[in-house]
């Protein structure tokens, strides 16, 4: 049984975020999604939000997997004995930080490959960032997020109706 991780902070999950998922989901037979939490991040949801986000968002998968984690990576996956990261690459600019912890991780723990998945051509540009911006102006965010995301992001920023 090979198993892998995808780790992200998915504050919030994107329709990138879950192409990923869904494809590395068919590639291994067991897929953890952790949302990692990092202290020095300002989230814009809570953990527990940003699980119930995902775990609603990923349901339908059945080999998934949504925990979160606090801490190393290589932590994480030495716990689980789990050997592959998924990162998902949106362009040239992610892939010199992704290489960096890729090689981190593996020089931590030479056990641990990653995987890099090439991002859908529709959400290249998609980030979190850019989706929390838009929505919290009241722009147009449902061609980018499911609907229970933004919904959540609508009752955060406390905007009523989209601009059309």
């Amino acid at each position: 049984m090979v198993k892998a991780v995808y780790p992200g902070s998915f504050d919030p999950i994107t329709y990138g975020h879950i192409d990923i998922a869904k494809r590395a989901a068919l590639l291994f037979d067991e897929l953890y999604v952790v949302i990692m939490e990092n202290k020095k991040k300002n989230y814009t949801f809570s953990v527990d939000e940003r699980i119930e986000m995902v775990q609603e968002c990923l349901k339908n998968i059945p080999n998934v997997h949504v925990e979160t984690f606090s801490g190393l990576l290589v932590e994480y996956t030495s716990a689980k004995k789990i050997n592959v990261v998924i990162r998902g690459l949106r362009a040239v600019t992610d892939f010199e930080y992704e290489l960096q912890m890729a090689l981190a991780n593996k020089e931590i723990c030479d056990g641990v490959e990653t995987v890099f998945l090439m991002t859908d051509k529709n959400f290249s540009f998609l980030s979190s960032s850019l989706v929390k911006e838009v929505a919290s102006f009241g722009g147009t965010i449902s061609q980018w997020v499911p609907e229970i995301v933004e919904k959540k992001l609508r009752e955060k920023f406390k905007i009523q109706t989209e601009v059309k």
